[in-house]
């Protein structure tokens, strides 16, 4: 469901109906309180009803709506943990209504991580012709070169590598890592976090087996003749994994999260509360995440 005063019920209704309820033979199921979705012509037996009740007023956010959100996204991982869904898929929260409430955790991911007893989850966003983690996610800018560590980059690339393998049906894949300065440090003349921990994270991988390239510039491994190269990019803060996918796939970009039991994406948009109940809101990003989680539950199945 989502945060209900936001577009979420919106385009996943919308979403519903352009696949006529069906995913690749599977049901198609809303985790909420029906209330919400009401005049967007769901069926009734689309709904697993969460208990708790909530309000829907587009745009207007509401710390009483936090318990049915929270509830949403436990009991469609239940499902999900149980073998009853082929994977979960979620509509875009509010993260400071949650946190009014007690919400402990900074948002999706990190509650995933915890309902699942995941050891680490990594986020992912992916398109049609590229796939990219950010190593350091919603942490300052400032604070980002003290988060680099040679463990935390082997860690996230072996997360990553193993998801491409299981998830996405690549036997062998390939990842690139960018490095964090211009040029990639140039040598060290413009950084050192490249020679000193970047470089030797990505010779370990190596000699574990994986297929890794870098430190590589970030401004010029994104080019069509440079994504051929690799199946992801590892990145070392959220926009320079960010600004290229969603300049590359902005419409049907999705946020993957890795390393869980469980199948997990989400549309790559937020609640948008300036065009909720407006009509103007694009389910497109919402369908690919739906997609795209049918593609990985049959993936995985295959990988068994």
């Amino acid at each position: 469901m989502g945060e209900p005063a936001g577009i979420g019920p919106e385009v996943a209704a919308a979403a519903f109906h352009a696949l006529g309820g069906v995913i690749a033979g599977r049901a198609l199921k809303i985790v909420a309180d029906p209330a919400v979705f009401a005049g967007m012509g769901i069926p009734d037996d689309a709904f697993v009803v969460t208990a708790a009740k909530a309000v829907r007023i587009p745009g207007k956010a509401s710390a009483a709506n936090a318990a049915a959100t929270i509830e949403a996204i436990a009991t469609a991982v239940a499902y999900a943990m149980a073998g009853k869904a082929g994977g979960l898929v979620t509509a875009p929260i509010n993260k400071h209504v949650l946190m009014q409430t007690g919400f402990a955790f900074p948002g999706h991911t990190d509650y995933l991580a915890h309902l699942t007893g995941a050891k680490r989850a990594v986020m992912m966003l992916a398109g049609a012709s590229l796939r990219v983690v950010p190593l350091t996610v919603h942490v300052p800018l400032a604070s980002v070169p003290g988060r680099i560590t040679r463990e935390a980059i082997i860690e996230t690339a072996e997360i990553t590598l193993a998801a491409l393998a299981r998830d996405f049906g690549i036997p062998a894949p390939r990842l690139a890592v960018a490095g964090l300065n211009p040029h990639a440090g140039e040598n060290g003349a413009l950084g050192r976090e490249e020679d000193a921990i970047i470089a030797p994270a990505i010779a370990e991988l190596a000699r574990r087996g994986h297929r890794v390239s870098g430190p590589l510039p970030s401004d010029t491994m994104f080019h069509e003749e440079a994504r051929a190269e690799y199946d992801a990019a590892l990145c070392m803060y959220h926009d320079q994994a960010l600004i290229p996918i969603k300049t590359l796939s902005f419409w049907d970009g999705v946020n993957v999260t890795l390393g869980l039991p469980i199948v997990r994406t989400s549309p790559d948009h937020g609640t948008a509360f300036a065009i909720a109940g407006s009509g103007k809101a694009d389910p497109r990003s919402m369908i690919a995440a739906i997609a795209m989680a049918a593609r990985m539950a049959d993936a995985r199945a295959a990988h068994l």
